[in-house]
C-alpha cells in the first residue's frame, strides 16, 4: 500500500496523496493518522469541507490525537468558523504548552474572535457611510518626488496604462491620489451595471474569457503579451478572483479596474468568491492593502467588490460565473437580474452558489468539498441550460492542470488563468476565445512567468493561520 512518505512530496502531489490515504482508509477504516493526513492533503488542495470532515473522523476514532484538534482548527479557520477553530487551538496550546506555532495560531484566532465580537457590538442599523464621503481627494497632495504615472485630468488614458504596467513591472507603488481616483470612479461605474450583465457579439467578434489571476501580476501581463492589451477591438472578460494568495493583487486589481475604466463597453470583470471581506482577510489581500497603502483604501476596496457584477451572458447562449450553478432547480436568469449584490454574501442562496459551487462527474447534488454551497451533476446542468435556453456555462473557481477543463458531456467548462498556483501546483493557464459566429470556446494555455522581480513570497501577505505546518 502506497503512502503518503511515498509521495513524491517534491511534487506536491496531494491529488495522489488523497487517493492513496482513501485506498487506505478501506483497508482498515479506523485509522485516525490516515484520515488526519488526507485531512491535510484536503487542506493543500483547498477543499476545506472535505478536510474538516476527515479532522473530525480522526477525533471521533482517537479523541486524544493532537494532529486531529490542529487539521480540524485550520479547516474551521479556512471556513471564517472563529469560534470552533479557537476552541481547538485551545485543547492544542493545554496539550503542547511549549509549542510555539500551536501558540502563535492561538493568540491569532483570539485576536480575530475578540474583533469579530467588537465589530458586531458597535454595529448599528444606521446605513453605513462610504469611505468616499471621508476622502477628499482633490486636495491630497503628489510629493515632488513622486515620478510615476499620474491620471490625466484625473482620467485614465491609455497612455496612463501603459506607464503603469511598467511602474508595478518595477514593483514600484501607484501614488494613493491615483489609486483612490481609481476606485472611486470604478466604484461609480460598477454600481450602473446590472447583477448580470448581458452583451451580444457580433458574428466577425471574438472575446477572452480569463479565469482566477490570484495576484499573479507577472502572470497577467504575460496574458495581455500573448493575447494583446485590451482594448475596443479585444475585449475581455476576467472571471473573479482577482486578489488572495499571490503578493501582488494591489497591483492586478489597480491594472484591471483602469482597464475597466478606460474601456468600460468592452472590459469586463466579474465577482469572485475572494472579493469579499472574510477570505480577503485570511488570504493576503486586507494584509497587502494594508501594507502597501491604509486601512481605509482597504475598505474602499471592500465596498468596490461589493458592486461586482455577479454574472454574464452572452448572446444569451452561454452564461459565465465565478463558481457555478444552484442548490436548487428551478433557478433562472430573471433570478438573477434581481440579485441585490451590493452586500457581503449569504451563506446559502442563488448569490452564494454562483460565487462557490462546482460540477461533480455524477448525477444530483452533493455537500461542497469547499463546506460552502453545493457540488452539482452534469443532470442538474442540462436541466438548467434548458430551462433557460441557454448552450453552455462557463465558470473558474477551480486549478485545473491544463489550465481548463470540459466537463458535463461539453455544457460545463472550466477556465483557470494563474499558472503555477502558489508558485506550487505546476498547473498550466488558460483563457477562451468565444466567437460570435459559433461561440464555440477556443482555448489558449500558457505556463508560469519565472520572473527575477518575483522576489516577493507568495502567500507573503496571508494569515500565518493557514501556513501548514508538520505538526
Amino acid at each position: 500500500m502506497q503512502t503518503w512518505s511515498s509521495v513524491d512530496e517534491q511534487n506536491k502531489d496531494y491529488e495522489n496523496a488523497i487517493k492513496y490515504y482513501s485506498e487506505a482508509l478501506e483497508l482498515n477504516p479506523s485509522n485516525a493518522i490516515y484520515y488526519s493526513n488526507r485531512s491535510l492533503a484536503y487542506l493543500r488542495t483547498e477543499c476545506y469541507g472535505y478536510a474538516l470532515a476527515d479532522a473530525t473522523k480522526a477525533l471521533e476514532i482517537d479523541k486524544n490525537y493532537i494532529k486531529g484538534y490542529y487539521r480540524r482548527a485550520t479547516s474551521n479557520m479556512a471556513l471564517g468558523k472563529f469560534k470552533a477553530a479557537l476552541k481547538d487551538y485551545e485543547t492544542v496550546v493545554r496539550v503542547r504548552p511549549n509549542d510555539k506555532d500551536a501558540k502563535m495560531k492561538y493568540q491569532e484566532c483570539n485576536k480575530i474572535v475578540k474583533q469579530k465580537a467588537f465589530e458586531r457590538a458597535i454595529a448599528s442599523d444606521e446605513i453605513k457611510k462610504s469611505v468616499v464621503d471621508s476622502l477628499d481627494i482633490e486636495n491630497m497632495t503628489i510629493e515632488d518626488d513622486y515620478v510615476g504615472p499620474k491620471l490625466e485630468d484625473g482620467n485614465v488614458t491609455v497612455k496612463f496604462m501603459e506607464e503603469m504596467m511598467e511602474w508595478f513591472k518595477d514593483q514600484k507603488k501607484l501614488h494613493r491620489k491615483c489609486a483612490y481616483q481609481i476606485l472611486v470612479q470604478v466604484k461609480d461605474l460598477l454600481a450602473k451595471l446590472p447583477s448580470l450583465v448581458e452583451i451580444t457579439l457580433k458574428e466577425t467578434e471574438k472575446i477572452t474569457i480569463c479565469g482566477d489571476t490570484h495576484g499573479q501580476f507577472y502572470d497577467l501581463l504575460n496574458i495581455f503579451k500573448l493575447n494583446g492589451l485590451p482594448s475596443e477591438s479585444n475585449p475581455y472578460l476576467f472571471n473573479g478572483d482577482f486578489v488572495d494568495r499571490g503578493s501582488f493583487s494591489v497591483e492586478v486589481i489597480l491594472t484591471l479596474f483602469g482597464f475597466k475604466l478606460l474601456y468600460p463597453n468592452d472590459f469586463h470583470l466579474l465577482r469572485g468568491n475572494h472579493e469579499t471581506d472574510n477570505m480577503n482577510q485570511m488570504y493576503g489581500f486586507e494584509g497587502e492593502v494594508k501594507a502597501k497603502y491604509t486601512a481605509q483604501m482597504f475598505q474602499l476596496f471592500s465596498e468596490v467588490f461589493q458592486w461586482l457584477p455577479l454574472a454574464q451572458c452572452i448572446n444569451n447562449k452561454v452564461l459565465i460565473m465565478h463558481g457555478g450553478l444552484f442548490s436548487e432547480d428551478g433557478i433562472t436568469l430573471d433570478d438573477l437580474r434581481k440579485i441585490e449584490r451590493n452586500r457581503q454574501p449569504p451563506d446559502s442562496g442563488p448569490m452564494c452558489d454562483l460565487l462557490w459551487s462546482d460540477p461533480q462527474p455524477q448525477s444530483g447534488r452533493s455537500i461542497s468539498k469547499r463546506g460552502v454551497s453545493c457540488q452539482f451533476g452534469p443532470d442538474v446542468t442540462e436541466r438548467f441550460l434548458e430551462q433557460n435556453k441557454l448552450d453552455y456555462i462557463v465558470r473558474s473557481h477551480e486549478v485545473k492542470a491544463e489550465g481548463y477543463e470540459v466537463t458535463h458531456s461539453g455544457k460545463c467548462v472550466t477556465v483557470f488563468s494563474a499558472p503555477n498556483y502558489c508558485d506550487q501546483m505546476g498547473n498550466k493557464g488558460a483563457y477562451i476565445h468565444l466567437r460570435g459566429a459559433d461561440l464555440k470556446p477556443e482555448f489558449h494555455q500558457f505556463t508560469a512567468v519565472v520572473q527575477q522581480l518575483h522576489a516577493n513570497r507568495p502567500l507573503g501577505y496571508q494569515r500565518p493561520l493557514l501556513v501548514q505546518t508538520n505538526i
